[in-house]
């Protein structure tokens, strides 16, 4: 449950430990996409605090099943699973609302995508996103096809680990996320460029998910716990107490 001023409060700073520096010249790209200069920390203002609103009318009834939103002639090939889990904010409060968005490759590696020229075949009944929202407590779930592993042109022989890419919305702005999810017991996430920019083991650790056999699909789909968490915000004083609590 969510109190009174908990969605109007300032937000915590950034924690940098938790997140990788942007200049990792293991990690090609960030070389030139990270910026020349210090970042500078500003206090939350309106813009930071506030977000967009979003309504389930505007999604799709399939936008959370990658297994049947692009299905043209029949279901696509590979794993199928269940990825599901709980966006919360850093004070362990449930994000409802929140729009999640997800994109992937598909068994063989390969995303729906003119750029991706890799050799693995494009499977005509997968197109890899979707969309959900959180429910009141901050609860997603969504099927898809477990994403195979692929090569990329960072050093010789470096390969990326199966991942899923998230993009999160919460109540505000300054909560904005985007990041990946990996699967426990891949042992390409060891020696993935783009992880070993992570500095903190436990940041990785949070990075995976797990597999969750209470929520598998007999006979159908193995499933993955994911949780997530947004930043949180400050309490908000009122006088001289703590908005939404007794005085």
């Amino acid at each position: 449950m969510r109190l009174p001023g908990q969605d109007t409060g300032e937000l915590y700073q950034r924690n940098p430990a938790r997140h990788p520096p942007a200049y990792t010249p293991t990690y090609k790209t960030s070389v030139l996409r990270s910026p020349s200069n210090a970042l500078i920390a500003l206090q939350s203002s309106l813009s930071e605090i506030t977000g967009p609103q979003f309504a389930a009318s505007e999604l799709g009834a399939l936008d959370n099943d990658l297994i049947g939103n692009y299905s043209k002639s029949g279901l696509p090939i590979g794993e199928r699973i269940i990825v599901h889990g709980y966006v919360l904010d850093e004070n362990g409060y449930p994000v409802p609302n929140a729009l999640i968005e997800v994109w992937q490759a598909n068994a063989g590696g390969r995303y729906r995508h003119t750029r991706d020229q890799y050799i693995a075949p494009i499977d005509p009944n997968f197109g890899g996103c979707g969309r959900m929202l959180t429910d009141a407590n901050g609860y997603y779930y969504y099927r898809t096809i477990k994403p195979g592993p692929y090569p990329w042109r960072n050093h010789v022989n470096d390969w990326r680990p199966a991942h899923i890419h998230y993009s999160l919305s919460g109540d505000a702005f300054g909560q904005r996320l985007i990041t990946q999810m990996y699967f426990a017991g891949d042992p390409l996430i060891a020696t993935c460029p783009i992880v070993r920019t992570i500095r903190d083991e436990d940041a990785v650790r949070s990075l995976i998910a797990q597999p969750d056999t209470r929520a598998t699909t007999q006979f159908d789909a193995r499933a993955y716990r994911f949780d997530i968490v947004l930043r949180g915000r400050r309490a908000t004083l009122f006088e001289d107490h703590i908005h939404g609590e007794s005085a």
